[in-house]
């Protein structure tokens, strides 16, 4: 009983991105963390319908918390060296939580 009362206060943390062109979308926040005096987030596409989030294999996107003039903005990471690491990082930190097999990640 105790882990159906977790689930039902469960609430996801959901941000709304929009790109260059108006279009938004919007994404579960999965884990935050620090890596190398970066802040980091691990999102997945959010999806309204749970029955569909849950059916969609998504797959972990990694952006960076950075900051010009005052405003905190995000960038999706693609430099294969910072993926990697922070992926790992990320891993890590969530293979507690999630069926995730780190050992592809060694």
């Amino acid at each position: 009983m105790a882990d159906q009362d977790k689930m039902d206060d469960y609430s996801p943390d959901i941000i709304t991105l929009e790109d260059e062109e108006g279009n938004e979308f919007s994404f579960e926040v999965i884990d935050a963390a620090d890596y190398n005096d970066t802040r980091y987030l691990a999102v997945v596409p959010y999806k309204d319908n749970a029955a569909e989030q849950l059916e969609e294999d998504s797959n972990l996107i990694l952006m960076r918390v950075g900051e010009e003039d005052g405003e905190e903005y995000l960038d999706v990471v693609e430099d294969d060296n910072e993926v990697y690491e922070v992926g790992a990082m990320f891993a890590e930190r969530l293979s507690e939580l999630y069926d995730i097999d780190t050992d592809d990640l060694k």
